[in-house]
């Protein structure tokens, strides 16, 4: 395990598992919404965002999370391992509302200076709606992916519970 792509539906704990990671193996983290996002919310075009994961995952080993479907064939090719957090509505939900209260409360940076607001909470950039739009096509979407050959190479580490993906990172260690 070398190369590590953390996913799972926003809210799920990709970034906070990928750096755990990061920190136990010593290893690089890419965030790619980093990458992904300028300030201002301005999204880079796909072919800078590209370029930018291709210079990002030039080394041995990383740990990178996200779910950008544009970049996700270059990136699980060079990946050993998928870890995907399928965690429960409820719990991503809960994840969510309680990590976006505090973002907005305490003006915590998101990426690249990038804040979210109740503006954009209660609008239709709403993290909350993005992830009632996006939770159960992840949930299909993926096991689909995993059966396709180019991905055969890879380590499918499928974790459902939090309690499993600590259980899961306290055996790495």
């Amino acid at each position: 395990m070398q190369r590590i792509s953390v996913i799972g539906t926003s809210g799920s704990g990709k970034t906070t598992l990928a750096r755990q990671i990061s920190q136990n193996f010593a290893i690089p983290h890419i965030e790619l919404d980093y990458l992904h996002w300028e300030p201002n919310w301005v999204e880079v075009p796909d072919n800078i965002f590209q370029q930018r994961v291709e210079q990002s995952l030039t080394g041995d080993s990383w740990v990178v999370d996200g779910n950008y479907s544009q970049i996700r064939d270059y990136v699980w090719k060079k990946a050993d391992t998928v870890v995907w957090l399928d965690y429960s509505l409820p719990v991503i939900m809960s994840r969510v509302l309680r990590r976006t209260y505090e973002r907005v409360t305490k003006q915590q940076e998101v990426c690249n200076g990038n804040r979210e607001t109740w503006k954009t909470t209660f609008s239709r950039y709403s993290i909350i709606l993005w992830v009632l739009q996006t939770y159960k096509r992840r949930r299909k979407e993926y096991p689909i992916l995993f059966q396709q050959p180019e991905y055969a190479h890879l380590h499918i580490i499928h974790l459902r519970f939090p309690q499993a993906t600590q259980d899961w990172l306290s055996q790495l260690i």
